[in-house]
């Protein structure tokens, strides 16, 4: 019930509490579509099917229309979350627990404007209602991602999952050399990122750090997490330097490295994995080194290094240009797959697709069409029974010669 009473505060408040009087002079400007200007608090009157989406710590968000049907995530104060109901067991003050709860979400805000890289959220606009507390109130207008679910990232292809390490490795890089410093992220945990068109992107970073310890001796620095302790050392300006780019390398090796990039890695590429795995591991590795690594690993990927093999397998195959099968699921499945109902595998050439449908039984024709994944690399669909052939001209069909065939 605290969930839904808190959504219709909000709804209250968005549709009737943005009026002029209590809000900013960015008030009096007229609707917008995004691209058009920042949004602010007069576009949120004219937000449409406003939804649920999910509460944290501190944050409730929703989601909802602008005029142009562009869907936007609001982010307020949640006023039942575990942030302002334990301040107000502690100190008996609502008013001034809300105020505190709404100051984190200003900070957000107002990192959110100037962090600004493809791994960061983007902030299309706020509202700064009653700025004068006990009353000030924050609406923050943020692009609209999915939650990221680590189970589903799993059964996806590795090219998937090594695409998400990539682009948190390349925000972790921005982050190291912000315009405001080396950046923490003190609750570093994959329920704080989303997908935003299949792209890893930071949605919350209000208890982010600027600051690094200030210490006296190198055991001020001891990085501690669960499981290890890390050695930093103490420069002459008392301070730990380097410990958030450190924090936030480990982090990303036990949240995400560790579940999603070993697995089911091309042969070829997962020597240099498993180096990455363990300099990240050990934080012997540095997020530029880090970087540098997986950059290769991508290059090698791209040009096909991982499948590098005299042609064996294509010779044993008819080709019929210009023709597609329909798409009639004949039941042949693998694993894991773009099509969860079918085979669709990404390959460089021809030639592995050939060699992969030649050491499954079951496997007797596959196609390949203009469809590319993010690395370049084609997408293959496997088949294994007969399918009445439609002409494409962007797509060919390769059969497996009658004699190849095994009964």
């Amino acid at each position: 019930m605290e969930r839904h009473g808190d959504m219709m505060i909000l709804l209250t408040s968005l549709l009737v509490g943005s009026g002029e009087d209590g809000a900013r002079g960015e008030d009096q400007l007229l609707p917008r579509a995004m691209g058009q200007g920042a949004l602010g608090c007069k576009d949120l009157t004219y937000i449409s099917g406003l939804q649920y989406v999910g509460s944290g710590f501190t944050k409730l968000v929703l989601r909802g229309n602008l005029l142009n049907g562009k869907e936007i995530a609001l982010k307020s104060v949640h006023n039942g979350g575990n942030d302002v109901t334990r301040c107000v067991r502690r100190y008996g003050d609502l008013t001034g627990c809300g105020t505190l709860a709404t100051y984190k979400l200003h900070k957000e805000v107002t990192l959110l404007r100037t962090l600004r890289h493809p791994g960061i959220i983007t902030l299309h606009g706020h509202c700064y209602e009653n700025s004068i507390a006990p009353d000030f109130r924050v609406t923050a207008m943020l692009e609209l991602g999915s939650p990221l679910e680590m189970i589903q990232l799993l059964q996806t292809p590795w090219e998937k999952r090594f695409k998400i390490c990539l682009e948190l490795v390349n925000l972790l890089h921005y982050l190291a050399n912000s315009p405001m410093g080396s950046i923490a992220l003190l609750d570093f945990q994959p329920r704080q990122f989303v997908l935003v068109d299949e792209n890893l992107k930071v949605t919350d970073i209000d208890d982010a750090t600027m600051e690094e310890l200030e210490c006296k001796t190198d055991k001020d620095c001891a990085l501690e997490f669960p499981s290890r302790t890390f050695a930093v050392k103490c420069s002459k300006a008392g301070r730990c330097t380097g410990i958030n780019e450190k924090r936030n390398l480990f982090n990303a090796y036990r949240f995400f490295f560790t579940y999603l990039l070993p697995h089911a890695a091309p042969p070829a590429l997962q020597p240099l994995l498993l180096d990455i795995m363990n300099a990240t591991g050990d934080l012997r590795y540095g997020i530029n080194e880090t970087l540098e690594a997986f950059q290769n690993v991508l290059n090698l990927y791209k040009s096909g290094m991982n499948h590098r093999r005299r042609l064996l397998y294509l010779k044993d195959y008819m080709l019929i240009e210009g023709y597609r099968l329909n798409e009639t699921n004949d039941g042949y499945r693998c694993w894991p797959s773009y099509n969860h109902r079918g085979c669709v595998l990404s390959v460089h050439n021809s030639e592995e697709a050939a060699e992969f449908c030649s050491k499954n039984t079951n496997c007797h024709h596959f196609i390949i069409g203009h469809q590319r994944t993010w690395t370049g690399r084609l997408l293959a669909t496997f088949t294994s029974s007969t399918h009445k052939l439609i002409p494409d001209v962007n797509s060919r069909v390769y059969m497996k010669k009658p004699s190849n065939v095994k009964k």
